[in-house]
């Protein structure tokens, strides 16, 4: 099976990509598919088929395939169509003078009144001609979906404005034929102002779309566009197109890492807070890795390009925040169904008004007033809008937080947790083995002996080894290992043992009372003897990750369990989980068994959050509500987890935790006054108060509409204040 993803064009409610989705799945060979309202986009999964085939079934469904979509910084923006408002807005406000000025006894505009019906009814004629030019794409997209049986928002407003302007030309033709009394039945500024507030109402709509898209467009426009590159010595500055994976790249101070690499040369600390959302800087040196983008803040730095392209960490993280955007929750799912049901519903209650209001014996005027207005007034923007515009927002703001979702549900599983199960190594901790005590028996200082040590050190294989690093290279003479003790060499005439306690006995040495201690707080022990003679004592062991144990103290604050798995005996996992105050530990695990004790808490009722490295404990994260893959920023596990963690702060987890309540709030919100609206607008709209003096027209009832999308939208947009 194949899956290809291709921009859309044509789609302006839910309605439309809830209807497109609909369509496609009933096609021969399309498997499944997904239609993304706010990035204009189609996931679709095919066999059998190719993809002229499947840009033909789109046609077919009324809307235009633009081809593979290239990615976000190809999203268009109507943030251009401001040029057109301000001209059209400014005659809408002349139109109205024109015809209604004389009801606020405002000055009349000689000739363009009531008193000249047959010049007025022209003019008007002319106008609504050319705002039916401005929306005629409106007009032909509500046409073309009817046609092909998905009627869309477009419908309601295309057969409201044709179906007004029709009656108004019927008017104008008796205003010619002698009865002048037809001015008081032209309906051509309705059908101007129709369009002009529909198209108002979706700039409107658009900018919040447009900021939207923005914070995800600034992944793509992060990286530098020019690289430097060291050939034969020499620098020559290239695009980033023309770099090849090994190149040795130059990145200077104030300057920007140009693709993802390893470090060769050089030290710097470099910001990478826009991927991590970790504002510290990092300290980066030989075989660090570097990300594109990152910026180089006081070093020289020499890498060798690793990932460029598509594979580079920027563009899977697009590609992440794509997926995400494009995967739909359960109640998104649901909210596209109610619109795909109630535009037709809409349609028929009009048509229902139009009938019922001829039967009881009002006008024809009156019965196609009403109904235009019902089609205006019920159009589902602000139905379509309460949940995707939420659900983007929501994951441009986890992505901020150095949270990358895979898949939309994760923000509906997230608000539900309330059990946290972490695997220590590289979760908890570090996952790197370091210095945690020295003892310094000696006349050197600590500097000098961890130089001594870790020279001798940089000579074995063993895991320890990495917990030192050289300062000043020293000359290290007939080097042995010795299995079950230790390692020794001859460092200025001096021979050393680094050992563990065992050494003391051959040696004839007494055990140091700080070595207890040590042990205590689970730490590997390396006795450092010279000349047989203790000099100093280091505990070794992997450093718990900063701010964990505050961390910890918040989730279990908000009533959330926390478990720590750990293949680690009982002994070091409770020295571990005292000091950073878990309760729950389950220790001598398999990786192979975390899965059994996940699917165990979850048939408890517990809704699980898994976070792991995204490797071993692969089986695990797959199995919880929610898996959350652990990052080093640039290895990105993305098939075990539905997070992706960039930052290794496990405090970002509250962050999804708390969006996804907020969101979700919005969300039923948004609803609620979508419904409401709808609930209280048809009923006047038909005409059913008109006894108690409550009537709308059809400008008043677009504006109604327009204010009710625009509510949705502001109240989406309280996710990123809050």
């Amino acid at each position: 099976m194949k899956r290809i993803v291709l921009s859309i064009s044509g789609m302006t409610c839910s309605a439309c990509s809830s209807g497109l989705e609909k369509y496609l799945k009933k096609k021969e060979g399309i498997k499944d598919a997904s239609v993304n309202l706010i990035l204009a986009i189609a996931t679709i999964d095919y066999e059998g088929i190719n993809i002229a085939k499947i840009e033909n079934y789109i046609k077919e469904a009324g809307f235009a395939s633009l081809g593979e979509f290239k990615g976000l910084d190809t999203i268009g923006s109507k943030r251009d169509e401001k040029k057109y408002l301000i001209p059209l807005g400014l005659l809408i406000i002349f139109i109205m003078y024109a015809t209604m000025g004389h009801m606020l006894n405002l000055p009349m505009i000689p000739y363009l009144n009531m008193h000249h019906p047959y010049i007025l009814g022209i003019f008007l004629l002319f106008v609504s001609l050319i705002f039916i030019i401005y929306g005629f794409d409106i007009i032909k997209s509500g046409l073309k979906n009817l046609y092909h049986l998905l009627p869309n928002m477009d419908t309601l407003v295309g057969l409201s404005v044709l179906v007004s302007f029709a009656y108004s030309i019927y008017g104008l033709i008796n205003i010619f034929l002698g009865h002048s009394e037809f001015i008081h039945e032209l309906y051509f500024e309705s059908t101007c102002m129709i369009i002009y507030f529909i198209k108002l109402g979706r700039y409107i709509e658009n900018l919040s779309k447009d900021h939207t898209k923005d914070a995800i467009q600034r992944l793509v426009t992060i990286t530098p566009k020019n690289a430097i590159i060291l050939k034969d010595g020499k620098r020559c500055t290239v695009t980033i197109d023309e770099v090849s994976e090994g190149d040795t790249l130059v990145c200077l101070p104030g300057e920007k890492i140009a693709v993802d690499g390893k470090v060769t040369k050089g030290h710097s600390y470099v910001d990478e807070s826009f991927i991590t959302g970790e504002s510290i800087p990092v300290l980066k040196d030989a075989k660090s890795k570097v990300i594109a983008g990152s910026i180089n803040y006081d070093g020289y730095l020499e890498y060798k390009a690793e990932r460029i392209g598509k594979a580079s960490t920027i563009s899977e993280i697009v590609n992440l925040v794509v997926e995400a955007t494009n995967t739909k929750s359960r109640i998104e799912h649901l909210a596209d169904k109610i619109c795909s049901y109630f535009v037709p519903i809409v349609i028929g209650i009009a048509i229902l008004t139009f009938i019922v209001n001829l039967i009881i014996g009002n006008a024809l005027n009156t019965s196609i007033i009403r109904m235009v207005t019902v089609m205006l007034v019920a159009c589902p923007c602000s139905l379509g809008l309460a949940v995707p515009l939420v659900s983007v927002t929501s994951n441009g703001l986890c992505a901020s937080k150095g949270l990358f979702l895979r898949n939309g549900e994760t923000l509906e599983h997230a608000r539900k947790s309330n059990t946290l199960v972490c695997d220590k190594t590289g979760t908890l901790t570090y996952g790197k083995l370091s210095i945690y005590k020295v003892y310094n028996y000696s006349k050197y200082s600590d500097k000098e002996l961890l130089d001594i040590v870790a020279n001798i050190e940089s000579h074995s294989s063993h895991p320890i080894s990495k917990a030192f690093k050289i300062n000043k290279e020293l000359e290290v003479l007939n080097f042995k290992e010795e299995a079950g003790l230790g390692i020794s060499g001859k460092i200025h005439k001096h021979e050393y043992y680094l050992a563990n306690a065992k050494i003391l006995k051959k040696l004839h040495l007494q055990e140091k009372d700080e070595a207890l201690k040590l042990s205590e707080v689970g730490c590997s022990i390396i006795y450092v003897i010279e000349d047989k003679k203790i000099i100093g004592l280091i505990g070794i062991r992997d450093i718990i990750r900063d701010n964990i144990k505050k961390t910890i103290k918040e989730f279990k604050d908000l009533g959330i369990d926390v478990y720590m798995l750990t293949g680690d005996n009982e002994v070091t996992s409770k020295v571990i989980t005292k000091e950073i105050g878990i309760d729950n530990v389950i220790s001598n695990v398999r990786p192979k068994d975390k899965e059994k004790i996940i699917s165990e808490l979850m048939n408890e009722g517990k809704h699980v959050i898994m976070v792991g490295d995204g490797i071993n404990d692969a089986p695990a994260l797959v199995s919880a509500d929610i898996g959350i893959s652990i990052s080093d920023g640039t290895d990105i596990a993305y098939y075990s987890s539905d997070v992706i963690l960039m930052n290794n702060n496990l405090h970002n987890i509250l962050d999804l935790i708390n969006i996804s309540k907020r969101a979700y709030k919005i969300i039923k919100e948004n609803l609620f006054w979508a419904f409401i609206y709808n609930i209280i607008m048809i009923p006047i709209a038909a005409g059913l108060l008109s006894n108690i003096g409550i009537n709308m027209s059809p400008m008043f009832g677009s504006i109604a509409m327009i204010i009710s999308s625009l509510t949705v939208v502001l109240n989406s947009l309280r996710l990123r204040r809050e």
